[in-house]
């Protein structure tokens, strides 16, 4: 019986551990060739030396398996890196067909504190490592849909957070990120239809490097798989990836612990309309302020649907 990915080339950034290590591990046990790329550096924050263990690690794990892998250890964030990187794969397997994107760091700080650079360094390899990417896959999708005249096979998956659906009040850079590759993924689904190739992002909830201190005091069951590892994320990455998913295009998904949720794009929740040419001070000051005088004291937008899925 063949497998759903088997023929297809993938590559994941930020597999050298956690989230992205499981995702790598999974289209590999689907049957993809896996390009694992990791930086390597050991802080979270991005701190420390570059090093290609990782990256190897997972890659020797996955041939280990009995499946293709190799690694790279390029910067994402670094436009002519990651266009080595999107070569690699197609000098390597012949083609590229599934973009994972996953690499990030954290800088957290309250935004009243926060430096530029702290800004700088989170919206670079979140954000600008995602579009990096992105650009350059895409280029190679609709280079090969010119060649044939008609669609190719393309999946991209890119990674948000609940940071930007909910707000989170120590990470305006990385919530700011998060919604961001939202806006690039939804972007990216239409103008990339037409070749045959989806993008869709996830916000998922694990426990990894990255969110050692946020799932703290959330003890890991001593039986059973914790209902916050990464491998109950990496199956959805997984389909996103497949054949099967060829109608998924530019979806929000959360997903974690055996549940995953489709986010519908904003609503209009309520409209007013003036009763004269134009809007006065005194007109909106009537209809809003009462408006919000029925919503609880400090929700933000769309924290109530966000805070419910997550009770969910």
């Amino acid at each position: 019986m063949s497998l759903p990915l088997e023929g297809l080339s993938a590559i994941v950034t930020g597999a050298g551990r956690g989230l992205g290590r499981a995702e790598a591990l999974e289209l590999a046990r689907l049957g993809a060739a896996v390009v694992v790329n990791d930086y390597g550096r050991p802080g979270r924050d991005g701190s420390g030396e570059a090093s290609a263990g990782p990256a190897e690690q997972v890659a020797a794990e996955i041939r280990a398996a009995g499946g293709k892998a190799l690694a790279h250890t390029g910067d994402v964030a670094d436009h002519q890196q990651a266009a080595a990187l999107v070569q690699l794969a197609i000098t390597e397997f012949g083609k590229l067909d599934i973009l994972v994107n996953n690499a990030g760091i954290l800088r957290d700080r309250m935004v009243f504190s926060m430096s530029e650079e702290e800004w700088d360094s989170v919206i670079r390899v979140h954000l600008k490592g995602h579009f990096n990417t992105t650009r350059f896959a895409a280029a190679h999708w609709r280079e090969r849909s010119k060649a044939v005249g008609g669609p190719v096979y393309g999946r991209i998956v890119n990674t948000s957070s609940e940071a930007f659906l909910a707000g989170s009040a120590g990470q305006p850079n990385y919530a700011a990120a998060k919604g961001g590759i939202v806006g690039l993924t939804t972007s990216t689904a239409l103008a990339l239809a037409k070749y045959g190739v989806t993008a869709n992002a996830i916000c998922p909830r694990a426990r990894t490097r990255m969110t050692e201190d946020v799932f703290a005091g959330l003890q890991q069951p001593q039986d059973g798989l914790d209902p916050l590892a990464p491998e109950h994320v990496a199956p959805l990455v997984g389909y996103l990836a497949a054949p099967a998913a060829a109608r998924v295009n530019g979806q929000l998904l959360v997903v974690h612990g055996g549940m995953v949720a489709i986010v519908e794009r904003p609503r209009v929740s309520a409209k007013f309309d003036s009763k004269q040419e134009a809007f006065t001070y005194d007109e909106l000051d009537a209809l809003l302020t009462a408006h919000y005088a029925q919503r609880p004291a400090g929700e933000t937008f769309g924290a109530a649907e966000v805070l419910a899925l997550k009770r969910g």
